[in-house]
């Protein structure tokens, strides 16, 4: 049985006129006439996402503070009208910013983006939901400071509490984000405030470095969910290691994957590899370099293997494309190096190491470059630098381009996808990290996706110590006439597949149309919290949970 509806989704939780009239009259009141918007344009463009589906936007609300949180969804619990709340809207592929139903007034946060307070020393920032990935940067950079953020390959705009609470990763050893958050100030539905672990305790001075607090820990309950708003968090920073050294390897074997999941696991697992590896296929990796060759497949899709193959051999590719770093001492780092090759060894066609030195010469002498290493960085230099700047904690807008993959129309790392006609969705599933189970993976997402004429455009992730997660993107161009209901329902077969095959997703999207899986003692304990403090269910109803 599908787990997820017929396409496109619709899911309404409509106000009645009077209703909703009186609401928006209090919030006017409560926040000022600015920070109300109603607006065509504005409203429009909420419920506008990459794919198709289907919700009104009846109105804007952009607080600036936490108590107008408070008020405003004291007047959302009081009539009964359903909100969303947003970060900045970004979420590309997951649904954008559009709501979780039709008629939730859509609460959006970027105004809220102070960065309270940072500590140095001890290595952490405590910041609002509107704080985005570049004004960090930017903060820490301004301070000339010795420590990292970590990026997602998302757009440098996006907002860090928004990622953290759907359980995103990145690229650095601390990519794991809810795994270095703690401290979260939360205003749930009634409008009243919480703040958990040590920071419920005045004056405790623990609460910003300690995540569990003493008694039962709750952070949990706030990500992926619909429980409650966080209106500021403490995020954990990485302290420069004394040295860096980002690796890049390529398989051009088909059936390489298996073999490169089973050699890398244990230097996960012994702490060898200290960060996320990347694994992408060759679509992945075309997708980043170009968009669609649409004069090798005289304007047909999708794009077979075959034709993929040809690429490959002329732009320097291989079937599997591999790339991490190494952090620590100049030993450590050597050390890993000389563990990391042997490894590898007789599973890759070439493995090549890159640092800030050879980074810059790269950039110079690309070609002279390829004399001397082997390792010709002229065709793939321009994807190779952003990719290196992830694994400083450097967020890029370079993989935005990667969403105009099927357009006719070259993208620009400015862009704004949902507005644009791109298609996407993130279809992100995990497994052990065997090989045997990726390949299976693998299997499954290129039948499924070739079958419905879409590329199977995917990046293995060695996400932990032992979990893989394989993002699937279904990129298309939109305003082809049945694209969106072809591209959903492939998202919708690949997700029922994976999960049947035993590997379920870590996270969900507006365009998922199911909510949390598992069984019912599980269901029922979030159903009654949610019940509880939310009986008349206004914060974004059906967002994993009902």
């Amino acid at each position: 049985m599908s787990t997820i509806p017929s396409q496109p989704i619709t899911q309404t939780r409509e106000s009645t006129p009077g209703i909703l009239d009186r609401a928006i009259a209090e919030w006017r009141t409560a926040l000022g006439q600015d920070a109300v918007d109603t607006s065509e344009p504005a409203l429009t463009r909420a419920g506008t996402c990459t794919f198709a589906i289907r919700r009104t936007v009846p109105v804007i609300l952009r607080p600036s503070t936490r108590a107008q949180v408070q008020h405003l969804m004291r007047i959302a619990s009081h009539y009964g009208v359903p909100v969303y709340p947003i970060g900045g809207g970004k979420n590309w592929g997951y649904g954008s910013g559009v709501p979780s139903a039709s008629g939730c007034a859509l609460i959006d946060l970027s105004r809220m983006n102070q960065i309270v307070e940072f500590d140095e020393e001890l290595a952490y920032v405590t910041v609002e939901p509107g704080v985005t990935q570049r004004q960090l940067m930017d903060f820490l950079a301004a301070r000339q400071s010795n420590l990292w953020m970590d990026s997602t390959g998302a757009s440098p705009e996006c907002s860090l509490i928004g990622n953290t609470l759907e359980r995103g990763f990145g690229h650095t050893p601390y990519s794991d984000h809810f795994g270095h958050c703690a401290n979260l100030e939360v205003v749930l539905p009634s409008g009243e405030c919480l703040q958990t672990g040590f920071g419920r305790i005045p004056g405790a001075s623990t609460a910003p470095v300690y995540k569990y607090g003493v008694g039962p820990y709750i952070d949990g309950l706030f990500t992926q969910s619909n429980l409650g708003i966080v209106t500021r968090m403490t995020i954990w920073l990485m302290p420069a290691p004394e040295y860096m050294q980002a690796f890049f390897f390529r398989c051009d074997e088909e059936d390489g994957l298996s073999y490169l999941v089973d050699a890398l696991r244990p230097l996960r697992l012994d702490g060898t590899l200290k960060s996320a590896v990347h694994i992408g296929n060759g679509y992945k990796v075309l997708s980043g370099l170009r968009q669609y060759p649409w004069e090798l497949t005289g304007g047909k899709t999708p794009l077979m293997p075959e034709q993929l193959q040809q690429l490959s051999k002329s732009m320097n590719f291989g079937y599997w494309n591999g790339s991490g770093a190494l952090y620590g001492t100049r030993a450590q780092v050597a050390e890993a190096r000389r563990l990391l090759k042997k490894a590898l060894k007789g599973n890759v066609t070439r493995v090549q190491f890159l640092d800030d030195r050879l980074l810059r010469i790269a950039s110079r002498f690309a070609k002279p470059l390829g004399w001397l290493t082997g390792w010709d960085l002229s065709k793939t230099l321009e994807l190779v630098k952003p990719l290196y700047g992830l694994l400083k904690g450097e967020p890029t807008a370079e993989p935005i381009k990667s969403a105009f993959w099927r357009m006719r129309t070259p993208g620009k790392a400015d862009a704004d996808p949902d507005t644009e006609g791109c298609g996407l969705l993130w279809c992100s599933h995990t497994a052990p990290i065997r090989g045997e189970d990726a390949r299976i993976m693998m299997e499954i997402t290129e039948r499924v996706t070739l079958a419905h004429g879409f590329e199977p455009i995917v990046s293995i992730t060695l996400l932990t110590e032992r979990t893989l997660c394989s993002v699937v993107s279904i990129s298309y161009d939109r305003s082809i006439e049945g694209e969106d209901k072809r591209a959903l329902d492939c998202y919708r077969q690949l997700m029922d597949t994976l999960l049947a095959a035993g590997y379920p997703p870590y996270r969900l999207g507006t365009q998922a149309g199911f909510r949390v899986p598992g069984e019912e003692g599980f269901r029922n304990l979030l159903q009654t919290i949610k019940d509880r403090i939310d009986p008349k269910n206004v914060l974004a109803p059906g967002h994993y949970l009902r």
